[in-house]
């Protein structure tokens, strides 16, 4: 453990690439009070920085193992990059979320169907997809079943989920992320529909 403190930034990703999960928490170990703190300096709302801060590392961690990383000595400004392009996603959808407007025109909003709420057959369909997903996450190994429970449908965050359980965030999050591979996996092999 001692040795990976004082390798750089690029030997502990490149480390990590080849399956040292602990190379990875350091680097988590380096960045993530600076990461968290820019994040909130930003947005201002706890819970919404800690999503935002998971969603920068979660992000981080696929790219490095799909081999995408090409940040050559700039981890840190790469990992920033993320948590700033993620923030600025967030403002995009909430602006969208509450933007509405006539533009003028003879429209009628309350009859525009897109508008209302879902139709019998939509909330039926609905339906049917969240059991397919309940009864696929049923089939994943018990490690990755337990993160999607925890994280989806007991509301916990991935640090939440790491002291539980007694592992590292980078675990956590790298269960996650097999989990939704798993879960693709067998909807494309049982040739599952999963959208409306």
């Amino acid at each position: 453990m001692e040795s990976l403190k004082v390798m750089t930034d690029e030997e502990l990703v490149v480390s990590y690439s080849l399956g040292n999960n602990l190379a990875f928490d350091e680097l988590l170990h380096r960045y993530q009070r600076e990461v968290y703190n820019y994040i909130y300096f930003v947005i201002r709302n706890r819970i919404l920085t800690e999503d935002i801060f998971q969603e920068t590392f979660v992000k981080a961690i696929m790219t490095i193992k799909q081999g995408r990383y090409t940040e050559n000595g700039k981890f840190r400004g790469w990992i920033m990059r993320i948590a700033h392009n993620l923030m600025i996603d967030h403002f995009r959808r909430e602006k969208n979320e509450n933007t509405v407007s006539n533009d003028e025109m003879e429209m009628d909003l309350l009859n525009n169907a897109s508008l209302c709420d879902a139709t019998i057959e939509q909330q039926l369909i609905y339906d049917q997809i969240l059991r397919d997903v309940k009864r696929l996450v049923k089939y994943l190994p018990d490690s990755q079943r337990e993160v999607i429970e925890m994280r989806y449908y007991q509301g916990m965050s991935f640090k939440e989920i790491s002291e539980k359980e007694g592992i590292s965030i980078n675990t956590a999050l790298g269960r996650m992320r097999y989990a939704i591979l798993n879960i693709r996996k067998m909807v494309e092999e049982n040739s599952i529909e999963l959208s409306v």
